[in-house]
């Protein structure tokens, strides 16, 4: 994965950005030698919310299947909540 550094992106603001995200569908930008930030276009942020949201429906999907859920009104939930904490 190419990484930019602070500086570069400094120097040669989103240019550096879009080099980078010609070659790959994300970008690392690095801060003193430290990997700390992802950027990466919409269309691509778009389609990993996606996958987040499918495997999220999914798990809940398998959890009903096994019977891992409660069944109870909104006032039994809440009391549930509070007294977890």
């Amino acid at each position: 994965m190419n990484t930019i550094n602070a500086n570069d992106l400094k120097t040669k603001g989103i240019s550096a950005i879009q080099s980078v995200l010609d070659q790959q569908p994300e970008a690392v930008i690095s801060v003193r030698g430290k990997q700390r930030f992802v950027v990466m276009d919409v269309a691509h942020y778009q389609y990993l919310r996606e996958c987040e949201l499918s495997a999220a429906i999914n798990e809940s999907k398998a959890d009903i299947v096994a019977g891992r859920y409660i069944k109870e009104s909104a006032e039994a939930h809440l009391e549930r909540l509070e007294n977890m904490e």
